[in-house]
């Protein structure tokens, strides 16, 4: 008979997630926080005590918490976060029905609708002067200058971008890199980002295996030297303030503008989707209002011109 302990059945269920389902390290840990702040609220200690008022409850403490990252007028957490605990616990009590265990049909819980997620952009010229931002032959701005041609020739992920190895093969001009879920995808290089990357690896000293590395004082003191995603995005922050660019900009915001780039030139959406190693094509589907507006100079431009 299956154990009908909370405990033993989350981390048997994180223990799924992980071995089974492939999901990252990363992911796990958050499933694992939003479960023990939902079992912590409602005061269950076993499924059968998992409600549909106990989570009624809980969206409503989720929705009036106090949240360190509200905005002014917002007393809780954002639908979008709250979604994530509602994502965890669904897929929890999935997998207690799937063992037999009677609990609350995940079914029941309905998720939070939000908005259309707003993106993050720059305009082309404002892309140019962040790219050209590294300047010199120093090893630092050559680093620097790698990363920022890599991440809009691939749309790598920050966290894709850290783990890569110095002993990239640049006889080619695609590389695998593996992404969320373990899912192992393949990214192209552009001349320009060839360039960079050999201009970088050519001026290093070290032998550290990690692509791109710490330098200066901070290197003298770390135990490992490859960079971290919170290094890069102090990076791009600051080539973003030197280029002039009053707006947020992250790693992330180059990507959109790797994946609108690649639209706004005639990619489909599919293509696009297997780039960006999205799972889902609804990801991706964020991106259409490029298509949008190609598809509305289409009509400008081709239709209703017979009618006087």
């Amino acid at each position: 008979m299956a154990s009908q302990d909370l405990r033993v059945l989350k981390t048997e269920f994180l223990e799924y997630l992980e071995i089974e389902r492939g999901r990252s390290v990363k992911t796990v840990a958050s499933y694992d926080r939003y479960l023990t702040r939902f079992f912590s609220h409602a005061k269950v200690s076993s499924p059968a005590r998992i409600t549909e008022p106990a989570v009624r409850e809980f969206r409503l403490h989720l929705n009036r918490a106090p949240s360190a990252k509200a905005s002014a007028g917002q007393a809780g957490l954002k639908l979008i976060t709250v979604n994530y605990y509602l994502i965890a616990l669904r897929a929890f009590l999935k997998f207690l029905r799937k063992r037999g265990i009677e609990s609350l049909n995940p079914e029941r819980i309905e998720l939070a609708k939000v908005g259309g997620r707003d993106l993050d952009l720059i305009s082309s010229a404002e892309l140019e002067r962040l790219m050209q931002g590294p300047s010199g032959g120093s090893l630092p701005a050559l680093r620097d200058k790698a990363i920022l041609e890599l991440f809009f020739s691939t749309g790598l992920r920050v966290s894709e971008l850290c783990g890569l190895n110095r002993d990239l093969d640049l006889t080619r001009d695609e590389f695998s890199v593996r992404g969320k879920g373990e899912k192992v995808r393949v990214v192209f290089l552009s001349p320009v980002a060839k360039a960079a990357i050999k201009n970088y690896l050519a001026r290093r000293a070290d032998m550290d295996e990690a692509l791109f590395v710490q330098m200066g004082r901070s290197a003298k003191s770390a135990k490992d030297l490859r960079l971290t995603p919170r290094s890069i995005e102090r990076m791009v922050k600051h080539y973003a303030i030197k280029a002039g660019i009053n707006r947020k900009v992250t790693p992330h915001v180059i990507r959109h503008s790797f994946a609108t780039d690649l639209l706004e030139n005639g990619a489909d959406l599919r293509s696009v989707q297997a780039l960006l190693g999205h799972q889902n094509i609804a990801t991706t589907q964020v991106y259409t209002h490029v298509t949008d507006k190609h598809h509305r100079e289409v009509h400008q431009a081709f239709h209703g011109k017979r009618r006087k």
